[in-house]
């Protein structure tokens, strides 16, 4: 959030954009929330389950008629004119902004015997499994970071269904292909496999040859017996 949108004091509906902090004025109470001036000529309303205390059954136990408040813009309705505030700051980063690869910077807010919780600006802490606290091994966690620590991770996985970022802190180096990643266009044969390969040619190849011989035996008997039939015929046409 930069500075000029916490500190530029918004004049008109179209000065306001989500996560704003905005300072006002509670005009009137009511049973659902209250509505606050924030000078843009229209009040603005922040519901009672934006209060930022579980359980409000009564909106005056948390803000008064009257009251000087600093909320942030939650939602802007420009069609209907309508501004939706909550006392709760919002996060840095909403779940559509945050992406896998990406790197952040953040605080360390929980060490635990199998990770590390970080703040990041996010709804919820990025988690670092102690697998992905270091290229080499770790045996405990609190060996590589502690509480209140400023780390950078990357985030490698986010399920959203759960609410789950997943991070690690290893250094980002280009993985080195390996001989499953690489297409050969073909197998590179074995010792074994050309020994085998060239007795089976020889093996054919003498095949071929005992065929051949035969092949030429039947067909200088076939010329044989021709013969014989056509000197048979001559010597009965004479």
């Amino acid at each position: 959030m930069s500075d000029e949108m916490t500190t530029q004091a918004p004049k008109t509906l179209g000065d306001l954009v989500p996560k704003m902090e905005v300072k006002g004025t509670v005009k009137r109470i009511e049973l659902f929330g209250a509505f606050v001036d924030i000078g843009i000529g229209q009040d603005a309303l922040l519901h009672i389950s934006q209060l930022g205390q579980p359980n409000v059954r009564n909106v005056e136990d948390v803000v008064k008629a009257g009251e000087e408040i600093t909320a942030y813009v939650l939602k802007v309705d420009p069609a209907n004119s309508r501004v939706a505030l909550s006392l709760v700051k919002p996060p840095d980063f909403s779940w559509d902004d945050l992406q896998e690869g990406q790197m952040i910077s953040g605080k360390v807010v929980r060490v635990e015997g199998y990770g590390v919780f970080i703040d990041i600006g996010a709804e919820r802490p990025g988690m670092v499994h102690v697998s992905e606290l270091a290229d080499d091994y770790v045996k405990s966690p609190s060996d590589i970071a502690k509480v209140g620590d400023t780390v950078q991770a990357r985030i490698i996985k986010i399920n959203r269904k759960k609410r789950q970022i997943d991070m690690s802190m290893k250094s980002h180096a280009e993985p080195i292909p390996t001989v499953e990643s690489v297409e050969v266009d073909e197998k590179v044969p074995t010792a074994m496999e050309l020994a085998l390969r060239e007795a089976m040619e020889g093996k054919r190849s003498a095949r071929d040859r005992r065929e051949s011989r035969e092949r030429e035996r039947r067909e200088k008997i076939m010329r044989e017996q021709e013969d014989i039939i056509a000197r048979t015929l001559r010597s009965h046409s004479q």
